[in-house]
């Protein structure tokens, strides 16, 4: 099926003040962390600060993003011990988390950076390892030019409320549900 392409603007010049945002990724589709990735690459071609937290990946991680993100310059900061099913301690992950969240906290609202990324957070919150409020207060609290991103599946309700874009991904087909296992460079 083809289409006309648009020969109107399809909006309105927006009026509203420019702020940081609270921008959400979620959903059990891929490209949450590969979308906050990207918004923090072009943060960085500006010259902007950034602050990339993963909740759940441990701080040795090496993955192909980690590499790539350390030659721009940008540090992926893992704050936790692994995917919560290869954790030989829960208590202790939730440690992790809860001491992640503090570092996390102080990104937000030290007002150093223009843009905090915290990737996987949306688990330790499932989990009830970090207080859905205690999110919401540190969110509220930031200066007003620091842009968030939050990733993960399932997002509470609450901080979907207070967002100001939220995407979900959705799974149409995916190649590991047909037995295709996560490849180097696509590590899906």
């Amino acid at each position: 099926m083809t289409e006309t392409p648009h020969r109107k603007k399809p909006y309105e010049r927006p009026t509203g003040e420019r702020r940081g945002l609270l921008i959400i990724n979620t959903g059990d589709g891929k490209g949450k962390t590969t979308a906050a990735i990207g918004l923090a690459v072009r943060a960085h071609g500006r010259g902007k600060s950034i602050r990339f937290f993963q909740f759940m990946k441990v701080g040795v991680a090496r993955f192909g993003e980690h590499r790539a993100l350390e030659q721009l310059g940008i540090t992926l900061e893992g704050l936790g011990d692994g995917f919560s099913w290869k954790s030989r301690d829960l208590d202790s992950s939730a440690k992790l988390a809860r001491a992640g969240w503090v570092l996390a906290a102080e990104a937000l609202t030290s007002g150093k950076h223009f843009l905090v990324v915290l990737d996987e957070l949306t688990y330790p919150l499932l989990y009830g390892w970090i207080e859905v409020g205690v999110v919401i207060e540190a969110l509220r609290a930031r200066p007003a030019h620091v842009h968030v991103v939050i990733t993960g599946r399932r997002c509470p309700p609450e901080l979907i409320a207070v967002a100001d874009t939220v995407t979900e991904m959705n799974a149409v087909k995916h190649a590991f549900s047909a037995g295709i296992p996560a490849q180097q460079g696509i590590e899906h």
